[in-house]
């Protein structure tokens, strides 16, 4: 049992010595600082007595003094912390700073007195730090229950480590107040959560601003202070193992124990040969005892102003400029991933790579599928079994000047690489280096997925805006055709009217004038604009009866007055002609299609009304205006209905439609004349 507690002390001092050397290298001359370096002294000292107390068995009352200041010392760093000041002298001048010292000088002062000149007075001890132990818990609680939420985040360790603590000592002591005597079962595992601590505090020294621990010292040296450290740690155990072989195995115990003990050095030997475990110690020493080598959010603000400053016009080699400058490197590439074993640099900046050559890429791409590794070039040439299972080309990558390949995921697949050159005498990628390439990268492709969907995304709106204009150049050249056609329809019974032949000429002479106005969108590849002008809505109106009574049933005028608007005359003239057909496609012959006109509040109302098939309100709703959406087969672009209620619109009006299933329909168009 004496064994395991001065084991536990000792850890506890082998722990606080290294936390101590790192509070010192880094230098904190805060108030908090000096106070948490006072108190991980007083730690130590108390480890060290508590075990040269058990192994020499002198007066308990000397680790008892250096925890009675302890206890004082943590208890000040959180009442400071609490109030926020950074100078003795200002938290001297604190009332419950001032309250808490006086009331611990004076009960330090009474019951020590106690435990001096009274017989049996360790009791006046045992209660001492019962209250301290007590104070220090509610301390602690306050400081957490009325910290923010980042502050937490901050404390929590702190919390842990002192709260267990404290709830360990309070246990210990307040059983020792009821009997008056210390439990050494509980006193030699004191030790073991003294130890155990100290991790948690130091993670709270790092995440507490004030308190952080920025080392200046070479991180070789606390790598192999760790390591030390470590080996010092197993060498404790082995010596703790042994003793317990030696002590249950009777004759052979010894030679057992020494075997053993020899085994485990052997052991440990190999471990701390072994270049992998010395690189991964590295790296958790790096991630958690020093400051960043990157501020990632000053790095992502960069690249976020870069990418923001950039056009989109080559957005290739915006994100090779950006990568490049993640290393502060001025040569870099980007090649995008064709097809398997087909690569093409879209991109090169100060370098000539040789695109015939990019095969060579192959074996990367495949190695970064399976892995999602950086390649190094340099450390794969030089340090042996570093990418295991890559059979790179490095002949190939020193004659392109490439040293490092970056792949790019898109979907969890390679989609390409940024090859960059670095200067001779740059180290090899560390695992900070790597994080941050991997972050830029990630960003990159995103950026650049974007990008090429918005490509193919103006593309197709050019091919659908080229389609859409060819429908309504095939709509207007249907409309021709009836026209000629009801020509043709009608020769035989009207070719000795003058009048038919005269509408005959017009009509050819109107047909004449838009199959121009065809060939021109056609030649300029959009549609032409139409001029606007004053007409005489009744004279067109007639000129549309006139053309569509050539079929059943005839239209009737209802025009009541002289109306006269500005508009586009040969768009409006094919919108109500479309309009009247539909009305006698819908309706039988011997049935009525009506036009009427009129001005009503300076507005005009054109109402083409049918006593037709009608329509149902679904199909009203969810048909009639969609385009290229139509009732009649192969005769029909299903546009007219389209073209006419956005004619309307862009006119400033509006158009309404009514109807009812076999009654008819009535198709209101209201255009402001202004």
């Amino acid at each position: 049992m004496a064994l395991a507690g001065i084991s536990g002390y000792l850890l506890a001092t082998c722990a606080y010595l290294v936390f101590i050397l790192l509070l010192f290298a880094a230098r904190n001359n805060t108030l908090s600082g000096k106070l948490v370096l006072i108190g991980s002294v007083l730690i130590l000292a108390s480890s060290v007595t508590a075990a040269l107390q058990i192994d020499q068995a002198f007066s308990l009352q000397w680790v008892l003094l250096i925890e009675t200041f302890k206890l004082a010392i943590w208890s000040l760093l959180i009442l400071s912390t609490q109030a926020n000041v950074s100078s003795i002298k200002a938290a001297l001048g604190q009332p419950q700073i001032k309250k808490y010292l006086l009331t611990w000088l004076f009960l330090s002062l009474i019951c020590w007195a106690g435990a001096l000149f009274q017989p049996e007075g360790n009791k006046y001890l045992f209660s001492l730090f019962l209250l301290l132990n007590l104070w220090l818990m509610v301390l602690l609680e306050q400081l957490y229950r009325n910290a923010d939420v980042k502050v937490k985040w901050a404390l929590w360790s702190l919390i842990i480590a002192l709260g267990t603590s404290t709830v360990f000592d309070f246990v210990l002591f307040a059983q020792a107040v009821m009997v008056n005597q210390l439990d050494f079962s509980y006193w030699y595992a004191r030790g073991f959560v003294t130890a155990i601590g100290m991790p948690l505090i130091l993670v709270s020294t790092r995440r507490i601003k004030n308190w952080s621990v920025n080392v200046f010292v070479s991180r070789d040296v606390v790598f192999y202070s760790s390591m030390l450290l470590i080996s010092g740690l197993y060498l404790l155990l082995l010596a703790f193992a042994g003793y317990v072989i030696n002590y249950f195995g009777g004759a052979w115990g010894s030679v057992i124990s020494i075997a053993f003990l020899l085994l485990g050095g052997t052991v440990l030997a190999a471990l701390l040969m072994t270049e992998r475990v010395r690189s991964e110690v590295k790296v958790f020493i790096s991630k958690h005892f020093f400051a960043n080598k990157y501020d990632y959010r000053l790095e992502w603000l960069k690249s976020i102003d870069q990418l923001s400053s950039s056009s989109n016009e080559n957005y290739y080699k915006t994100a090779t400029e950006i990568i490049c400058s993640s290393l502060n490197v001025s040569q870099g590439a980007l090649v995008i991933k064709v097809s398997q074993g087909n690569y093409t640099c879209v991109y090169q900046q100060d370098l000539d790579i040789e695109k015939r050559l990019l095969h060579h890429l192959l074996a990367a791409d495949k190695f970064c599928q399976q892995k999602g590794w950086i390649i190094d070039v340099r450390e794969y040439a030089n340090v042996e079994k570093s990418y295991p299972e890559l059979a790179l080309d490095v002949d190939y990558c020193r004659t392109q000047q490439i040293d490092i390949i970056i792949p790019i995921f898109k979907k969890k697949e390679v989609s390409g690489f940024f090859l960059l050159s670095l200067p001779n005498g740059r180290s090899f990628l560390n695992w900070e280096d790597r994080d941050l390439l991997f972050a830029v990268s990630k960003q990159l492709s995103n950026y650049m997925s974007l990008n090429e969907v918005n490509d193919s995304l103006a593309e197709s709106k050019q091919f659908e805006a080229f389609h859409r204009m060819s429908a309504f150049l095939v709509h207007d050249l249907k409309n021709i055709q009836a026209q000629l056609g009801l020509i043709n329809a009608n020769a035989k019974r009207h070719r000795d009217n003058p009048e038919f032949i005269s509408d005959v000429f017009e009509t050819i002479d109107s047909a004449t004038d838009k199959l121009d106005k065809v060939l021109t969108q056609l030649r300029n590849k959009q549609v032409a604009e139409s001029t606007k002008k004053c007409i005489n809505v009744g004279k067109l109106l007639k000129q549309i009866a006139l053309q569509r009574n050539v079929m059943m049933p005839q239209v009737i005028l209802e025009v009541s007055a002289e109306i006269e608007i500005v508009i586009e005359q040969e768009t409006f003239y094919s919108v109500l002609n479309h309009i009247v057909q539909n009305a006698q496609e819908a309706t039988k012959d011997d049935g009525w299609v009506k036009i009427r006109a009129d001005i009503i509040a300076e507005s005009l109302h054109i109402a083409v009304l049918d006593n037709g098939c009608g329509m149902s309100n679904d199909f009203i709703k969810n048909r009639l205006f969609k385009p290229f959406d139509t009732t009649k087969g192969n005769a029909g672009m299903g546009i007219g209905v389209y073209e006419a209620k956005q004619f309307i619109e862009n006119s400033s009006g509006t158009m309404q439609v009514t109807s009812f299933e076999g009654e008819g329909s009535i198709f209101h168009l209201t255009i402001p004349c202004g």
